[in-house]
């Protein structure tokens, strides 16, 4: 497969498996050795094993950290801190993208930043969609309110009412709070039963 190849399979994809490649390059082998000369020539950008990003010169979009997150590991989407600030939910820049993940925990640092997956059971696994983001491309992101459960339930502590005061939450008259509780009463979770509690108390005190 030549470079020009490449290009015009990828399209402008900003990010991209190496799986992409099967149809055009068929011999595992050969692909893996001309995806290793290209990323040793400065053309591409290796982000995790089978995960690539064209180099700067040669792409047409800038990857989104989001849409990364998401192909560097299946089972994945964005949670935490970074689907609350892309939510307009607290206000303070977060560094590292945060995904949840029914996979093992994992924490990756690449050219394109810091990624960070936290481990959840399979039940767990819901409240998200797929958002378009700039530039034409995706990502699974949690729903606000997911974003805001899983938060709440994964660190030691974070059911406390002093914990949900820390995270400094802000425009939570635009969460859905039905979707909230039902959201909540699906993990069969007493701790974050009581955190909806807890923030249905701090968007109430934040109306008056």
């Amino acid at each position: 497969m030549k470079y020009e190849e490449l290009l015009l399979v990828v399209g402008k994809e900003a990010v991209f498996r190496s799986s992409l490649l099967a149809a055009v390059s068929p011999n595992p082998v050969d692909l893996g050795r001309q995806l290793s000369r290209w990323r040793k020539s400065g053309r591409l950008i290796q982000l995790r094993r089978g995960v690539y990003a064209l180099s700067e010169r040669y792409r047409k979009n800038d990857p989104h950290p989001f849409t990364a997150a998401n192909l560097m590991k299946s089972a994945s989407y964005v949670s935490l801190q970074s689907a609350l600030e892309y939510h307009g939910l607290i206000p303070e820049y977060v560094p590292s993208v945060t995904s949840v993940t029914t996979g093992r925990p994992e924490h990756l640092a690449n050219s394109l930043g810091s990624f960070i997956y936290k481990h959840v059971r399979r039940t767990l696994f819901f409240g998200y969609r797929r958002l378009d983001l700039e530039q034409g491309q995706r990502a699974f992101v949690a729903e606000p309110e997911k974003a805001l459960l899983d938060l709440l339930y994964l660190p030691p502590g974070s059911g406390d009412p002093a914990y949900l005061r820390e995270l400094r939450l802000q425009n939570l008259a635009s969460l859905n709070m039905g979707r909230l509780k039902d959201m909540a009463a699906q993990t069969k979770s007493p701790k974050l039963m009581a955190a909806y509690l807890s923030i249905h108390k701090l968007r109430e005190e934040d109306r008056t």
